[in-house]
């Protein structure tokens, strides 16, 4: 029996630095360009001083990270090529901060993709 193997690529890392982040706090910034691939692993660091909340459709807030914080999440790493979860290609991550009246002073959001075939 023979098993297929997936190989593991990393997109280009984007970020987004703290004063992007703190123009109008109050709208979605996006983190870069749309992904490339179908996504089956990212990881996201914040490395503003301020809580952010982050967002893959710009609009709804999809999830909360703190300073110095950083959050993975593997969608598909254990699947194989024509099934499993995927996150898709063309997407966009957004970020923007938690409290709009807080706004980050320092560092930014780091953003890494990791895809296979």
């Amino acid at each position: 029996m023979s098993i297929a193997s997936i190989r593991f690529f990393m997109e280009p890392m984007r970020s987004l630095g703290f004063a992007d982040i703190a123009a109008d706090p109050g709208d979605y910034k996006s983190i870069g360009s749309s992904v490339d691939h179908p996504v089956r692993m990212y990881e996201l660091h914040n490395f503003t001083d301020v809580n952010l909340v982050f967002s893959i459709d710009g609009v709804d807030d999809h999830f909360p990270l703190e300073p110095d914080g950083y959050k993975v999440i593997d969608i598909a790493t254990n699947k194989s090529n024509d099934n499993g979860w995927y996150l898709g290609q063309g997407t966009y991550f957004y970020v923007k901060p938690l409290d709009p009246l807080v706004v980050p002073t320092s560092g930014g959001v780091y953003l890494c993709i990791a895809y296979g075939n």
